[in-house]
């Protein structure tokens, strides 16, 4: 067994990092949509019920919010300390970049995020709402040159490289941000960050069905509500998903084709090519064991011909290869729960016209199952993308290798072991809030953030509450 190196204690630390905070990312994103419905609803049709779930939910967003930037700023710091080379030769690209997504989103959301979480009784209702659509409106952007930036590491476009230093710069910011595959990554990635949504909150409104029936009572309306709202957007999104992911497929393919020969454990380049359902992919040995798969459904799904040339690893050299064994198990995973989610979503529309919708225990105890899924999607998804970028950070220019910092073995695993210790105090802590506050059931008259508790200005001195323009 080969002993581990700063670079590999490098990359783990990484992944580590960027696992624990594109959840939070995420659920923010469309959680801040989210919210954004529900107090739309409540303005326009007046019902109490859609005030009651934005109150309920609000608390959930402050906390993952507030979980994203901390472990967002993490990582930040880690491209000056593990991966300095990286950022001397890319930083003139992905600097600007990163400071635009500062600039425009991250400022939106802090702006009106005061006024989303604490404002309510506080200003007018137009205003309020003017405020949620803001902050929705920023974790979009910030999405936006989060992937834009990762997007160009994928397919870099628009650069030169300078001939003395190896620095990668600037030459047409047009295509740099809207490089080849930055649309198809973007559409995948909120798709994805609603079907999280939508899979936790049906997941939470199937437990308080279940607890309800379990106990004799009626559920409330706002349970009613939101485990409507989730399956219907379950059987909205996850097909388009499905769409959005063949389209990825295809620019995958087109502009990464080392990538989709790991994904499909494919080793030699041909037509009509089997899609593989299993297998155990081996690179010390150029084979795949175990293959079970359908004739041609490869060539099919991946070039939407029969005939179509699906390429193979041998057709690169050894050192270009990404890891197959993780891309390969990773997106099979990632389709099978879109599938899944899929099937809950017409599930319940079929249960919709048998009007058994929330009544039926069989789709309920699958919500509740499935709450998680589309998390697992998303890093099953994400380490599709970034394994099967290796072994280059910038892909095909500029390899892992040579963008990590030389430091020492011992101090990367000091500052691995401190994050794991870090993380899992701080994230279990958070995750435990969260778990309390979905316990309780959403109700008539939902307590908001600032419902009876005292709040300061400049902290110092409590100001007194303002009546309650939302009741």
């Amino acid at each position: 067994m080969h002993s581990l190196t700063a670079l590999h204690l490098a990359r783990m630390q990484f992944a580590f990092t960027v696992g624990f905070h594109i959840v939070f990312p995420a659920f923010s994103i469309g959680l801040a949509a989210y919210l954004a419905v529900l107090e739309g609803l409540w303005l326009k049709t007046g019902r109490a019920v859609y005030l009651d779930l934005f109150k309920y939910w609000l608390r959930a967003f402050s906390i993952v919010f507030a979980m994203g930037v901390v472990s967002g700023l993490v990582m930040s710091y880690e491209f000056g300390t593990n991966w300095s080379q990286f950022s001397q030769k890319a930083g003139p690209i992905l600097g600007p970049m990163l400071a635009y997504e500062v600039m425009t989103a991250f400022f939106l959301e802090a702006g009106f995020l005061g006024v989303m979480m604490f404002g309510l009784n506080r200003v007018g209702r137009g205003l309020h709402f003017a405020a949620t659509c803001m902050v929705s409106i920023g974790t979009l952007i910030s999405m936006s040159w989060i992937l834009a930036s990762n997007s160009w590491m994928q397919t870099p476009r628009g650069y030169v490289i300078d001939a003395a230093t190896g620095r990668f710069l600037p030459d047409n910011w047009w295509q740099i941000v809207f490089n080849p595959s930055f649309p198809y990554r973007l559409v995948h990635m909120a798709l994805a960050a609603f079907l999280c949504v939508a899979f936790v909150v049906g997941g939470v409104g199937a437990w308080h069905l279940l607890k309800a029936r379990r106990q004799g009572h009626q559920p409330t309306d706002a349970v009613r509500t939101m485990f409507s709202m989730a399956m219907w957007m379950a059987a909205i999104v996850a097909p388009i998903q499905i769409l959005a992911g063949d389209t990825q497929g295809l620019n995958t393919l087109k502009y990464q084709p080392a990538k989709i020969a790991a994904m499909e454990g494919d080793w030699v380049s041909e037509s009509r090519a089997p899609e593989l359902l299993f297998g155990i992919p081996d690179m010390k040995n150029e084979t795949t064991h175990y293959k079970i798969g359908i004739p041609w459904v490869g060539s099919l799904i991946l070039t939407h011909s029969l005939n179509g040339k699906v390429p193979g690893l041998k057709d690169y050299p050894k050192d270009q290869r990404a890891p197959s064994f993780i891309v390969f198990f990773s997106f099979r995973i990632m389709v099978a729960i879109g599938m899944l989610m899929a099937l809950v979503g017409f599930f319940s529309l079929f249960l919709r016209w048998r009007g058994t919708f929330y009544t039926n225990k069989l789709l309920h105890r699958a919500a509740l199952i499935m709450t998680p899924a589309g998390f697992v999607a998303l890093l099953c998804g994400w380490i599709t993308t970034e394994v099967g970028r290796q072994p280059f950070t910038v892909y095909g220019l500029l390899r892992t290798a040579d963008s990590v910092s030389p430091i020492s073995v011992p101090n990367m695993a000091t500052s691995m072991t401190a994050f794991v210790i870090v993380y899992f105090i701080v994230f279990t802590a958070g995750l435990a809030i969260l778990l309390r506050g979905f316990a309780e059931e959403p109700h008539q008259g939902q307590r908001g953030p600032d419902e009876h508790h005292p709040h300061r200005a400049a902290g110092l001195t409590q100001a007194s509450h303002q009546p309650d323009m939302a009741e």
